[in-house]
């Protein structure tokens, strides 16, 4: 196996378990509780003290502006990714996967940004106080960033995805010598 089919695979994962995670734990910020089983609602709890991610329970604006792009934008990509990355090779992934992975760096660089720097109240949901609580939620969203960051660089760099674009250049660049 190749290292961009390992990493194919690593964006097949990446995308796949995105889904659920985003339906039935990330848009609970942002919608209306009766939509949710009360188990689903435990869960993002649990996570929620576990890791004191108060964001997740009681999200300021911003962060609500994040999920809102997260839900319109990013979930209909989700699957499609998912199916691009399973498949391997797919060369049209590319510039989808670029504005994709540029604009989930960018807003993950505010969010860890909050995490480590931001002085949380001790109340109504807890958030992380000490260090070691700000590096473990840090690296619940850490993949987030990273994942997209590797997946940019392979759009940008791997000769298995620039190269779909050489041939309408070069096509290009032959008809008007022929003019």
């Amino acid at each position: 196996m190749s290292f961009v089919r390992f990493l194919e695979w690593v964006f097949f994962l990446y995308f796949a378990s995105h889904i659920p995670i985003t339906l039935f734990i990330d848009l609970q910020a942002l919608l209306p509780g009766e939509l949710y089983p009360q188990s689903l609602k435990d869960v993002l709890r649990w996570y929620a003290a576990q890791f004191k991610d108060p964001m997740m329970l009681d999200p300021p604006a911003w962060f609500k502006s994040f999920i809102f792009c997260e839900a319109l934008l990013q979930t209909p990509f989700f699957p499609v990714a998912a199916y691009a990355f399973y498949k391997g090779g797919c060369r049209w992934i590319r510039t989808p996967a670029i504005v994709y992975a540029t604009h989930v760096a960018t807003t993950l660089i505010p969010i860890l940004a909050h995490i480590l720097f931001y002085r949380f109240p001790e109340a109504p949901h807890p958030g992380p106080q000490s260090p070691q609580e700000r590096l473990a939620l840090t690296a619940i969203y850490a993949p987030y960033l990273l994942i997209p960051i590797i997946l940019l660089l392979t759009m940008l760099l791997s000769s298995a995805y620039r190269a779909a674009a050489a041939p309408a250049r070069e096509g290009r660049a032959a008809s008007k010598k022929k003019r």
